[in-house]
């Protein structure tokens, strides 16, 4: 409870800012189905238009991710949700194709600013004893974002189909102003990178990074979470396009599976996701989570009656909301001082996977409705067996 005491005020502010950008995104999957009627747009372009937002956030993720750690994480957070709500709201005025796609790529801009710092913050303000709690709750935020992001899509869609997209402008704009009156900036003023020695790895730019990531002793969490990205994006995508084409349900029917179905998860993060991760250990717990996401992901083509697929919902999200935070935490435990750093470089694999995941589910759900979870299973079950197969090593710190 210490952690809760001594920064409760600015780990709120952090939730405050996730739960936003994250409400943003996922107040769009339950009106996403009449969103496309009334453009007149395939999934193969709404498949695009979410990887768009995930390449510029792959491409800006670790100079985001530097800049945190030379300029300071409040001024990155400030500006990346500003960058938000001026994205939210191009997204709800948007009439072409054009407009969207500009909009979203946008929207991966303020995303890459954003969650390198924050993380970063949050590795700044806690131990090593406590860095599972405070990543817990972090990426409780993100989880509650996704259960009420859809809740107030459907929601406010009763209002119009583009309003939800304002609501959420107006509160990226609030919590800008928020953050910036309040929150104060967790890096000391005198450890940047312009008087500080940095590592080689630093210096290099976004390519030669991912070129030589192999080399870091977290290489493997970062496949998984590339391989878990493109299997969540995957799923999560086409879920409202899923549920709509196979059995006619409404936004707030999609609202309903996707908010309850992700409760757990969130309640799981602020109780007892650090006792997981004590008693069963980052490797032992990621590889679960692995498995069960697949294995309930290929359910999902089986089951038919409402109930039933609430019911497959809630474990593939409860699996991929502990996955989330045990690898967040294993890779802090070795960035050190370089958690800006290694925050973008997470950040970047993970949009790969989002660039890569909605893309394929896109035109496969063109080609077919099933096809995209098939898939999703098929690579989150592949990544389970490279988990259990690897070799054991600990995890070193980074050598200066």
């Amino acid at each position: 409870m210490k952690l809760l005491t001594k920064h409760q005020g600015a780990l709120f502010i952090l939730m405050l800012n996730l739960l936003l950008v994250f409400s943003g995104i996922g107040l769009v999957i339950p009106i996403m189905p009449k969103f496309m009627e009334s453009l007149g747009i395939t999934g193969g372009i709404i498949g695009l238009l979410v990887a768009a937002f995930s390449l510029t956030q792959f491409l800006c993720s670790p100079l985001a991710g530097r800049l945190a750690d030379s300029f300071g994480r409040k001024r990155m957070i400030v500006i990346g949700m500003i960058v938000f709500a001026v994205s939210e709201g191009m997204f709800g005025l948007a009439s072409s194709s054009g407009l969207l796609f500009a909009s979203r790529m946008l929207g991966g801009i303020s995303a890459a600013m954003i969650m390198p710092a924050v993380m970063a913050y949050a590795a700044d303000i806690t131990t090593q004893e406590e860095r599972a709690v405070g990543m817990g709750y972090i990426t409780a935020a993100i989880t509650t974002g996704f259960i009420i992001g859809p809740g107030i899509g459907g929601y406010i869609a009763e209002f119009g189909i583009r309003m939800p997209f304002y609501f959420a402008a107006a509160a990226g704009i609030l919590a800008a102003c928020i953050t910036m009156l309040i929150l104060r900036e967790s890096l000391p003023a005198h450890e940047n990178l312009s008087d500080t020695p940095s590592i080689e790895v630093e210096k290099r730019g976004l390519f030669s990074q991912l070129r030589y990531a192999y080399r870091e002793p977290y290489f493997l969490s970062l496949i998984i979470v590339f391989v878990m990205s493109f299997g969540l994006a995957n799923f999560e995508t086409i879920f409202g396009l899923f549920v709509d084409r196979k059995f006619g349900f409404q936004p707030k029917d999609i609202a309903f599976i996707i908010t309850f179905g992700s409760i757990a998860g969130a309640v799981v993060q602020v109780t007892v996701f650090s006792w997981i991760l004590k008693r069963f250990g980052e490797r032992l717990v990621i590889s679960l989570c692995l498995f069960f996401a697949g294995l309930f992901i290929l359910l999902t083509l089986f089951v038919h009656q409402f109930w039933m697929i609430f019911a497959v919902t809630f474990i593939v999200f409860l699996a991929i909301d502990i996955l989330r935070p045990a690898i967040s935490t294993q890779m802090s435990m070795v960035a050190k001082d370089q958690q800006g750093y290694v925050a973008g470089l997470n950040s970047a694999f993970t949009s790969l996977g989002n660039i890569a995941g909605p893309i394929a589910a896109g035109f496969l759900f063109d080609l077919d409705v099933n096809y995209p979870y098939t898939l999703a299973c098929l690579v989150l079950l592949i990544c389970f067996i490279l988990s259990v197969k690897s070799k054991k090593r600990s995890l070193q710190p980074l050598q200066e």
